[in-house]
């Protein structure tokens, strides 16, 4: 894993930059990110509703939406944990970025490393496909009822395409850590994980391991063990 970061200003000119927590929320990779980047960052930390275990009304104020993560920079207040880790990434450390372009190739339409499209891609099918189908699959849970037979074919096949498509023949970290791993970290490192069984999914166990082995990973895990009490994933 390389720790080349991409030189910034010195740290008087650089921005504040705090982390708004939500108790019980996807916050963890972007403190996990963070602590990658080796930069100065601050803590607020805010609750859900004891009773109902939402959003209080209150924290609107931070976003217009009530969701979270969201980090300040400054005047800028960004939400959307893609967007939060493409952000800093681009800023701090290119390193967890694969190179764009091919040799001679930059700036033309198809000239894009293979490395850089299969990071791009996984930065946004872990929000935009594989998170919403686990969030089903959180709310079943809770309601102590099975997966809904429409979306059983759905979920098996996400698992199918993890195995064959991130993790066959080749891991991510392949290349050195990327911020695309640690935009996955949150589905992977569910117990099980996501309650997939290891006979049949080793390779993503192997690689849920990998990822726990990252330094900052365990630095970040220690951070929130003093936030909450705990470190659990939802």
């Amino acid at each position: 894993m390389s720790s080349t970061a991409t030189p910034v200003s010195s740290a008087s000119e650089i921005p504040k930059i705090t982390l708004h927590w939500l108790e019980k929320s996807c916050s963890q990779r972007i403190l996990w990110l963070l602590e990658e980047l080796s930069i100065l960052y601050g803590i607020e930390v805010h609750k859900r509703d004891p009773k109902t275990n939402l959003t209080l009304p209150e924290l609107k104020t931070v976003h217009p939406l009530g969701k979270f993560p969201v980090i300040t920079v400054g005047d800028h207040t960004i939400a959307e944990s893609a967007v939060i880790v493409e952000y800093l990434s681009e800023h701090f450390r290119t390193a967890l970025i694969p190179s764009k372009w091919k040799d001679g190739c930059k700036g033309k339409l198809g000239g894009d490393t293979e490395e850089y499209l299969h990071y791009r891609y996984y930065m946004h099918y872990c929000e935009g496909s594989l998170m919403s189908l686990l969030m089903v699959s959180l709310v079943a849970n809770s309601l102590r009822a099975p997966v809904p037979f429409f979306i059983c074919p759905v979920t098996s096949g996400i698992s199918a395409k993890i195995r064959s498509g991130y993790l066959e023949p080749n891991l991510v970290t392949h290349f050195g850590l990327t911020s695309a791993d640690i935009m996955m970290s949150f589905p992977i490192l569910r117990p099980g994980p996501a309650g997939l069984a290891k006979e049949t999914h080793s390779k993503l166990f192997a690689y849920a391991e990998l990822l726990k082995g990252s330094e900052s990973y365990k630095r970040a895990v220690d951070k929130i063990v003093k936030l909450e009490g705990k470190y659990t994933l939802l």
